[in-house]
């Protein structure tokens, strides 16, 4: 952001890692990060993400939360902010999904749910 605040003119810059990740993958990531193992069970709207330790059922599919037009490939360009401000990303998908799950974890341990 510093980088981009410098930048001599104002400028839109996407900042992103250039990969793309299924929201299973991003959950995956989350719940190993807090040492919770899971097992996905069902089909479609129907399938579940369990715990596998426990039988406990984590995650649900919600069609309330799908987008009504969903694009194929969802992905971010960094090429600009690499070209003009020298950035990249350093935070790889799986350690940003790891530090805000502990992140959220911790206050959930803290403050309660």
């Amino acid at each position: 952001m510093w980088r981009i605040l410098q930048h001599e003119k104002a400028e839109d810059f996407v900042l992103a890692t250039g990969e793309t990740h299924t929201v299973r993958e991003f959950v995956e990531a989350a719940f190993s990060a807090i040492d919770i193992n899971l097992e996905w069970k069902g089909e479609g709207e129907a399938e579940q993400g369990i715990d596998a330790s426990n039988g406990k059922v984590l995650i649900v599919i919600d069609p309330n939360y799908y987008r009504p037009t969903e694009v194929d490939l969802l992905i971010g360009n960094p090429q600009k902010a690499k070209e003009l401000l020298g950035w990249q990303a350093k935070t790889s998908f799986k350690e940003l999904a790891q530090l805000m799950a502990k992140a959220d974890f911790e206050k959930v341990r803290k403050r309660g749910y």
